[in-house]
């Protein structure tokens, strides 16, 4: 049992920490945001609970290690960004923000996911890059029937999460970083897709299903072990954006210079030319190839 001296100290300790975080409270488009940055706050006191009305938390860079089990009680929140902290772990409380829209916890130490952050169903972007031990996601998260934006960049994933092709609205995705071998067949099953960075894994091949991602306009595959690029990307007409560098490309290929000047540094190196040029490039080989077949077929029926 608390002293009376100890009571009240602990008493003053809340009051001083209240007047201090109320202090970090600001609007910002019209939001009460809770905005600490560069301070120390490994843990946030209990009493963080009288400004419940919060909209959104926005804590960088305070070595925070926790996210609060009385985080569920925050009903109003739509964004908590929690990004470059040491936050090991997401709570499964988390599961009761239902008005959650986005969650940004990038650059900490997480090493999994729960099953409970499937009931945030009004999530709309999630951010778990650069926690370096993240490898799988829960089937659950397909209830996530909002979430257009997704960021697992530089962590521990080996294969293609499959419940993501159960996201049905998934309009952005970062996998770049993971050890990832394979893309799946049913890739298209994602079929609002417009934005696909996949670099530095260790892909060999892409399937033949991406042709029907008809919205996909970004695709970006550096630092992989493609030996070829499929034909089939020449047919997908909303591809603006695709970067093939670094790859031990099976092709040598060369772009014709430009008449101007001005074009020639436009010119993404290994980007949506080169692409075409180089699906030309091994159409043709292969035309050459099966000609000089059927002309050596032929001679040996004479």
């Amino acid at each position: 049992m608390l002293q009376p001296f100890s009571r009240l100290t602990l008493v003053w300790e809340e009051r001083v920490s209240l007047a201090k975080l109320k202090e970090k409270v600001i609007t910002e488009d019209g939001r009460a945001v809770l905005k600490i940055e560069q301070e120390e706050w490994k843990t946030l006191p209990s009493c963080l609970l009288k400004l419940n009305h919060l909209q959104e938390w926005q804590l960088h860079r305070t070595g925070l290690v926790k996210i609060p089990q009385f985080i569920g009680r925050f009903q109003s929140l739509i964004v908590l960004d929690l990004s470059r902290n040491s936050i090991a772990e997401i709570p499964r409380e988390i599961g009761q923000l239902s008005n959650l829209q986005e969650l940004i916890l990038s650059y900490n130490k997480i090493k999994s996911v729960p099953k409970e952050l499937s009931n945030c169903v009004s999530l709309e972007r999630l951010e778990l890059a650069v926690n370096r031990d993240i490898c799988d996601l829960p089937h659950q998260l397909s209830n996530m029937k909002k979430l257009y934006h997704l960021d697992l960049s530089m962590n521990q994933f080996t294969t293609f999460p499959s419940v993501i092709l159960d996201m049905p609205n998934l309009e952005w995705l970062d996998l770049g970083s993971n050890k990832i071998t394979e893309i799946p067949g049913d890739l298209d099953r994602a079929e609002n897709l417009h934005t696909l960075w996949l670099q530095r894994n260790e892909i060999t091949h892409l399937p033949e299903s991406i042709r029907n991602l008809k919205n996909l306009s970004t695709l970006v595959l550096t630092s992989n072990k493609l030996q070829d690029i499929p034909a089939c990307l020449k047919d997908m007409t909303e591809l603006r954006f695709v970067n093939f560098r670094d790859n031990p490309l099976k092709l040598e290929v060369t772009l014709p210079p430009c008449e101007n000047p001005e074009e020639e540094e436009e010119q993404e190196l290994y980007g949506i030319q080169f692409m075409h040029a180089y699906i030309q490039e091994s159409l043709s080989r292969k035309e050459n190839m099966e000609g000089g077949m059927l002309a050596g077929a032929a001679v040996n029926e004479k």
